[in-house]
């Protein structure tokens, strides 16, 4: 059961860290091993922080990425859809389609901020998302936060120990369009552009 009241503390925690980075145009990473359920929000807030001045980063597109499964080794391919971080199963529908594959491994960010290092930055100041985008990250240092369902206990795990910064408690598998409030709270309380 999700705590509606502990939900919205930390949508306010969420959004002081989305105005902070807002503040100093930081850049920043965006990615989802949801991208059918939590897309839109997170797009959402793409637009938002690129509006404030801040650099959305998009390194590592197409790389091919391999996640050991319960069903084997599969091959996955990077990809952005307006500024966010997905996984594609191979031949899957080119750039800006919204389908994706559904991913809780940290390879994908991993690869990513790979990318990034190698190819002499930026580094992000802040990586949001959830699932191992977001453990990923702060494995490797950077600061992270993101959105967990309470049957995932990994990113709840990581704020306790320090290494994910902020954890929106909800449930992460209802329709796209049940998000927009929370996508308009968390930008006006973090003061962005809509």
């Amino acid at each position: 059961m999700i705590d509606p009241e502990r939900t919205l503390v930390a949508l306010d925690a969420f959004a002081e860290r989305l105005a902070a980075v807002a503040q100093r145009s930081g850049p920043v990473l965006i990615g989802t091993g949801h991208p059918h359920r939590l897309l839109g929000f997170y797009a959402a807030l793409a637009d938002a922080l690129s509006a404030a001045g801040c650099a959305v980063l998009t390194p590592a597109h197409g790389h091919c990425v391999d996640i050991t499964t319960r069903f084997g080794l599969r091959t996955y391919n990077l990809d952005y859809v307006r500024g966010v971080a997905l996984v594609r199963e191979p031949g899957a529908s080119s750039s800006g389609c919204e389908t994706g594959a559904h991913t809780h491994s940290p390879l994908p960010v991993r690869t990513v901020l790979a990318a990034a290092a190698e190819a002499g930055g930026p580094l992000p100041e802040l990586v949001i998302g959830d699932h191992g985008w977001v453990c990923g990250a702060g494995q490797l240092g950077f600061e992270a936060i993101g959105l967990a369902d309470t049957d995932d206990p990994a990113l709840f795990v990581g704020e306790a120990e320090g290494v994910v910064s902020v954890v929106v408690p909800l449930d992460d598998a209802v329709r796209s369009d049940y998000y927009r409030p929370l996508t308009r709270y968390v930008l006006n309380r973090a003061c962005l552009p809509q």
